[in-house]
């Protein structure tokens, strides 16, 4: 028996959307841009999809751009719009950004000259609200937000920081992150008046490499390809029907109750891990404020490295921050911005859920991870 729970690196892809992606290789497989009736028939399964995305997001299906994935999503909205402006000014990004967004911040800064600042967390990794009220200013042209962080499962406070641009930056626009939150996590473009989301199929049981730009009508934006003008000329080359096939059957699968039940699980994990390790240490806030598909939890002097490859031994899969970046090294960028001590970083595993994990596997995984604590943490150099 293997218990995963590490579906904010990727998740498995659910039967209905294999289903769909097999039929669509092998029935549907027109391209959409010809004319005859089944190539027709193709672009309508596309429109379908964005209409589908657009109901989820509150937003405007003529403004949904399918992609290959989150990455790509996240650079075409940051370069597109800061390309459509005839002076970019400041940018503005979170200490929390995935590196999809921080880096291509930081590139921005070297194609268009305007600089790149990061606004500071609070130590539950939040958004520091006062910070960001004293970076804000007529010269911001851009701010980065992540609905949900990847690694702590903080969910950002988009409707103050919203009020706050509206405030002090009005012509700022304001790109979202929507990778962990999308499906997980309400999110409405016309109560926020955000001008880009981002999402990726694969966090909530679709394929790799396909997502999706939401993209508020009226907004900017420069295509970053060149080719035959597909999707409204912002991406070109000829639409993955296969992959959003799968994307749309994943979004139609998922459950709709499963923010309550994966927050339900979440809460038992936490509830036996902190009975049987009391020095178990919660990273990111501990409240409504946390997603509940994603904890962060460390157990001092154990490292994380060590603690997952004992878990790993009896089944368990968990991770150790944004799957990016966990083979590079060093401490967290996040967890470092939130001023987490040493041993803290150190210690760190990244347990996150799906609607498919039940109980019975929370009850395993906090009996294994005790367990190995205990073991470990006679071993461990202080």
């Amino acid at each position: 028996m293997s218990i995963y729970l590490d579906n904010s690196a990727t998740t498995r892809v659910s039967r209905e959307a294999v289903d769909a992606m097999s039929r669509c290789m092998t029935e549907g497989y027109y391209n959409p841009s010809a004319l005859y009736a089944p190539a027709l028939q193709a672009e309508k399964e596309l429109k379908r999809a964005r209409q589908a995305v657009a109901r989820q997001l509150d937003a405007d299906e003529r403004g949904v751009i399918f992609t290959s994935g989150g990455t790509e999503s996240d650079n075409l909205a940051i370069w597109g719009l800061l390309q459509a402006m005839h002076q970019p000014g400041e940018v503005l990004y979170t200490a929390a950004e995935h590196p999809a967004v921080r880096n291509a911040c930081r590139e921005a800064q070297a194609r268009f000259g305007c600089a790149a600042r990061e606004i500071p967390l609070t130590k539950e990794g939040l958004v520091d609200l006062k910070a960001l009220e004293n970076m804000l200013c007529e010269r911001v042209s851009l701010l980065c937000v992540m609905q949900v962080c990847n690694e702590t499962g903080a969910i950002m406070p988009l409707a103050e920081i919203c009020a706050l641009r509206d405030r002090l930056a009005p012509r700022a626009a304001i790109h979202v992150d929507g990778v962990q939150g999308f499906l997980r996590e309400p999110f409405s473009f016309r109560a926020l008046g955000v001008q880009t989301y981002a999402l990726s199929a694969h966090k909530f049981h679709g394929p790799k490499g396909v997502g999706a730009l939401a993209v508020r009508p009226g907004t900017r934006l420069k295509p970053q390809t060149a080719g035959g003008g597909q999707q409204g000329d912002l991406r070109s080359g000829t639409e993955n029907t296969v992959g959003v096939a799968g994307l749309l059957a994943a979004m139609e699968s998922f459950p709709s109750q499963a923010r309550e039940r994966m927050l339900s699980l979440k809460t038992l994990l936490v509830g036996l891990l902190r009975a049987q390790l009391p020095q178990t240490v919660v990273l990111g806030p501990a409240d409504e404020r946390a997603a509940g598909h994603i904890l962060s939890v460390a157990f001092p002097p154990v490292r994380a490295e060590t603690l997952l490859h004992a878990l790993e031994a009896d089944g368990i899969y968990v991770g150790t921050g944004s799957a990016c970046s966990s083979k590079k090294g060093g401490h967290s960028h996040v967890l470092t911005a939130m001023g987490c001590a040493p041993e803290v970083m150190d210690g760190a595993i990244r347990i996150s859920l799906c609607p498919e994990n039940t109980e019975e596997e929370m009850r395993l995984t906090a009996q294994s991870i005790a367990r190995h604590v205990a073991l470990l943490a006679r071993f461990t150099r202080r």
